[in-house]
């Protein structure tokens, strides 16, 4: 493979320059391409593009960003549901962008800083493989396409986030010392609440509520709260309240000591399944309800209309809608699914 022309996803981090250096070294003619989203950050991603020697380009992607994260994230938040935008962004603007440059290019490969990697399934054709249990970034990935995988380079692999930077300061690139982005791209301060006010048309304050419909207090808007959610409530209570629902139709939030904060079965829309082999009949599989790195037992089932369900081996906390749910068998990304 060796030789390829490889369009890279560069920013200003670390990772996606240490990416550049690890394709250079391995042959590759790299492209590289920054993806403006119109908040700045284009200078020190042609920075590390200038230090590597790399041919630097730009794409204005905002009107994408807007049309397939950015409305549907405000569109989730008024219905009451807790979206993941990056989840959303890479199969939607991200990974159309580089490829849209590479086949303009004549590139085979694109490729980004992303902690996962790339395998062959039974097949013969590409799956997708976890990352290091560390920094394992295949949760965010779970809703690429099997085609884009077969054109797809990560070259940090499996290697751990430490060796990385280790690696950036022993070529000497300006980002080897820059913080982790663990940002919201449209949202640079994370105060996602304060954006989607901005936008208008959220909803007003209202009652915090038990099970049972007793008002508790008031709440500042539903979209400032998600399930599960335990801090800055705001409500006196002789033990620990909790984020149980939220109530878009009555404008309600409701709190709990934790009932119903668990469940057995999880069901799930809009699979994506990125398998080796048809999802034809139950599986055993393990699963990320969120993006951590903590992954439960359950049996998947298929159901209609491309729903899924998962039968959960112990009870999942604070399931939570708009949320995905990514499948794995050992190391293999078997699909996903938004929690419904």
């Amino acid at each position: 493979m060796a030789g390829e022309k490889v369009v890279l996803g560069l920013s200003g981090g670390v990772d996606s320059a240490v990416a550049a250096l690890r394709l250079l070294r391995a042959g590759h003619q790299v492209i590289t391409l920054y993806l403006d989203v119109g908040l700045g950050g284009e200078e020190a991603a042609a920075e590390n593009a200038r230090r590597l020697g790399l041919e630097f380009h730009v794409a204005q992607v905002g009107d994408e960003l807007e049309r397939h994260v950015c409305r549907p994230f405000y569109e989730g938040y008024l219905a009451g549901r807790t979206p993941i935008p990056c989840a959303q962004c890479n199969p939607t603007v991200k990974f159309p962008a580089l490829l849209r440059l590479a086949d303009r290019l004549g590139a085979r490969y694109v490729a980004t800083g992303h902690y996962a990697r790339v395998g062959q399934g039974r097949d013969g054709r590409a799956v997708l493989l976890r990352g290091p249990s560390s920094n394992d970034q295949s949760y965010m990935l779970a809703r690429l396409d099997r085609d884009t995988l077969e054109r797809v380079l990560f070259p940090l692999g499996d290697t751990p986030k430490e060796d990385i930077r280790r690696e950036a300061e022993g070529a000497q690139l300006p980002s080897a010392r820059k913080p982790d982005s663990m940002e919201i791209c449209f949202i640079p301060d994370q105060d996602y609440a304060a954006w989607l006010d901005h936008r208008g048309g959220m909803p007003p304050p209202g009652n915090f509520v038990d099970r049972e419909g007793n008002v508790l207090g008031s709440h500042k808007g539903y979209h400032h709260y998600t399930i599960g959610q335990r801090r800055g409530l705001g409500v006196s209570s002789t033990g620990r309240l909790f984020v149980t629902a939220i109530r878009p139709e009555t404008n309600e939030v409701v709190l709990s000591h934790g009932e119903g904060l668990t469940a057995d079965v999880v069901n799930c829309q809009g699979l994506n399944w990125l398998g080796d082999t048809p999802l034809d009949g139950q599986r055993q599989v393990s699963v990320r309800l969120r993006h951590s790195r903590t992954a439960q037992d359950a049996l998947l089932l298929p159901l209609e209309d491309g729903r899924v369900q998962l039968r959960m081996a112990r009870p999942a906390r604070a399931p939570t809608p708009g949320q995905l749910a990514v499948f794995y068998e050992d190391d293999l990304v078997l699909g996903s699914g938004w929690i419904l």
